[in-house]
């Protein structure tokens, strides 16, 4: 068990009827790139609650200005100190009500939102409602215009940056399902290369998504060097690879 989680469960959880109300904690997707791929309940919720918890608030009031949306933002990202957590705790001991968001998608998917609900959940179990207001996901998005029986799947975050990466493509080629990642615009040629050198993989059909429901969407299909070679003439983005099963 981490310091962290540690010195946060110090406190004990409310016992019924001592927070100031019943507190609530919204999970909002939000776009990837077009501002309109937001539902109208994500909207409504945004405009209703106490605190939006944001990523990168930069990046959110894009979001809150195009849908003229005034509400109070608190930072809240993956190296967010202990005492951030803890105020975050205490609005819900309040009773406030607060969504968190990511700065893209779906947040607790590939983001640090996921260790966030643990601690609420940890201090104060059911006493907190947690909503969740699903919708937009890269991975998903990519996996809908592949083409690929994804019935079933494997998502994988983000490769490793040194130590594990031949690991993480050689289990790749062992897969019996379509495996989807995230890569960026740094070693996205690198990693087409790395998985080209797995000769198991030579065959594989892939799909990989730039930039994905912005102005300079583009999809690319084929064998991976085919793929590579198209992608050498343009890196710039965020990508989703899909390399399918044989």
């Amino acid at each position: 068990m981490s310091g962290l989680t540690t010195l946060l469960r110090k406190k004990k959880k409310p016992g019924p009827g001592q927070l100031a109300k019943m507190a609530t904690l919204y999970i909002v997707a939000t776009p990837i790139g077009n501002l309109k791929d937001v539902s109208f309940r994500a909207i409504e919720t945004l405009k209703e609650v106490d605190f939006i918890l944001a990523e990168d608030t930069r990046e959110t009031l894009k979001l809150l200005n195009h849908y003229q949306i005034k509400k109070p933002l608190i930072s809240y990202f993956q190296h967010s100190k202990l005492s951030k957590i803890e105020y975050i705790l205490d609005l819900l001991e309040k009773g406030k009500s607060l969504v968190l968001v990511s700065d893209a998608g779906t947040p607790g998917i590939n983001d640090p939102g996921g260790k966030l609900i643990a601690e609420v959940v940890e201090r104060f179990g059911g006493s907190v409602k947690i909503i969740p207001i699903p919708g937009p996901n890269a991975a998903i998005a990519a996996l809908s215009i592949s083409g690929f029986n994804a019935d079933r799947f494997l998502f994988l975050g983000y490769p490793p940056h040194k130590k594990g990466r031949k690991k993480f493509f050689t289990e790749i080629s062992k897969s019996r399902y379509p495996i989807v990642f995230y890569e960026s615009v740094h070693r996205i040629l690198k990693t087409l290369k790395e998985l080209a050198e797995i000769e198991s993989l030579n065959n594989r059909e892939v799909v990989v998504c730039r930039e994905l429901t912005k102005k300079f969407e583009t999809i690319y299909r084929g064998k991976i060097e085919e793929v590579q070679l198209q992608i050498e003439k343009e890196t710039l983005g965020e990508f989703v690879i899909i390399v399918n099963y044989n």
